[in-house]
């Protein structure tokens, strides 16, 4: 198995276990152990260091594996968007994998859109349906 393939599977799984409300309990009860020896260990330094380490290393490696997964995510969406523009007649195939564009051109396609919104909304002011293709 590739490395970025069990990379991958660990990251959704980790992600899926750890968005759980046993596992928020659990964080939670943590802490709250944590606050009641604050007074056993006088609210001492290293007693602030423990969870100041503690959360410092599990928010790193969170942020790799969201990060992961949230990619994961966003592809697959992106994919689905392409699936339904390219099987919608009328549709504009070159709105295909906009994500990939530079933002010179990103921002072209996007002052197009708010054009034909706001024509659209005066159109609707005046009466006229909101529905088909500018072209037609």
């Amino acid at each position: 198995m590739k490395a970025s393939a069990w990379y991958s599977r660990f990251a959704k799984l980790s992600a899926r276990f750890c968005g759980r409300p046993r596992v928020f309990a659990f964080a939670l009860f943590v802490i709250l152990v944590w606050l009641v020896t604050g007074p056993l260990f006088g609210f001492s330094d290293t007693w602030q260091l423990v969870i100041n380490t503690g959360t410092t290393i599990v928010t790193f490696l969170m942020v790799f594996l969201i990060q992961n997964t949230q990619n994961r995510d966003t592809e697959a969406i992106q994919i689905k968007l392409d699936e339904l523009i390219r099987a919608t007649q009328g549709a504009h195939n070159a709105l295909l994998d906009l994500e990939e564009l530079d933002e010179e051109t990103l921002e072209a396609f996007r002052t197009r859109y708010e054009a034909l919104a706001s024509a659209a909304r005066k159109g609707q002011g005046q009466g006229r349906v909101d529905t088909g293709t500018p072209e037609a």
